[in-house]
């Protein structure tokens, strides 16, 4: 138990050092910026990376599920009377059909494994969504995280300048839940509420969607 309260303040202190220089470079994540802080935490008091991992893994695993779902707050405060039903429903579809089919494609045409193609279609999903998904598709698993937190991390590191000419915070945000998971909607907040919103509800309902057409169409191909 003190193991596990030592590691939950090391990733505190990494995360409290990280916000304001976060503040300060907005483009890069504040999950990139707490990563290096973790590592040198880490260093200067000696701990192995394999014990520290060992101890905030499933505490931090169980929050991943309670903040997804906490997403439904963001998405209660949403209007949807404005809201371009056929539009987003086109948007939504492509979106997460051409980030399985992307990452899958180059997986496949690097000749990867079997295994290692099916982690690379978790990419268009959160990381909670992500494990399940795995899961079923056989998947390992660590690499279907690293896949994930990778695409966010990149996602929301290049938004500023793929952005920059977007002036519709509905749109940005939406591009940002997408496109970058979790990560991405951290950074839409930054932008302002509008963007935020959109980019939860973006990143909810594609997480959804794929968890539903993904498992069953690949488990249906599988038996064919």
């Amino acid at each position: 138990m003190i193991a596990v309260l030592y590691g939950f303040l090391i990733t505190l202190v990494a995360y409290l050092l990280a916000k304001p220089l976060n503040r300060r470079i907005p483009q890069i994540p504040i999950i990139v910026f707490g990563m290096f802080f973790i590592i040198a935490l880490l260093f200067v008091f000696g701990i192995p990376y394999e014990n520290y991992m060992s101890q905030v893994n499933p505490v931090f695993n169980n929050l991943l599920g309670y903040v997804t779902v906490a997403l439904a707050i963001p998405l209660a405060a949403m209007r949807y009377d404005d809201l371009p039903l056929k539009a987003m429903v086109g948007i939504l579809v492509f979106a997460s059909i051409s980030a399985v089919a992307i990452p899958m494609g180059l997986a496949w045409l690097l000749h990867m494994s079997d295994a290692s193609i099916m982690a690379f279609a978790t990419r268009a999903v959160t990381t909670p969504i992500a494990i399940n998904i795995a899961t079923l598709l056989h998947a390992p698993i660590s690499m279907a995280i690293l896949i994930v937190i990778l695409s966010g991390v990149l996602g929301a590191a290049f938004s500023p300048w793929i952005l920059r000419h977007i002036n519709d915070e509905r749109a940005s945000g939406l591009a940002l839940g997408l496109a970058a998971h979790a990560i991405g909607t951290a950074q839409a907040w930054q932008r302002g509420s509008v963007a935020g919103r959109y980019a939860a509800f973006g990143m909810a309902v594609n997480a959804v969607f794929t968890a539903i057409w993904l498992p069953t169409f690949i488990l249906y191909l599988q038996k064919m």
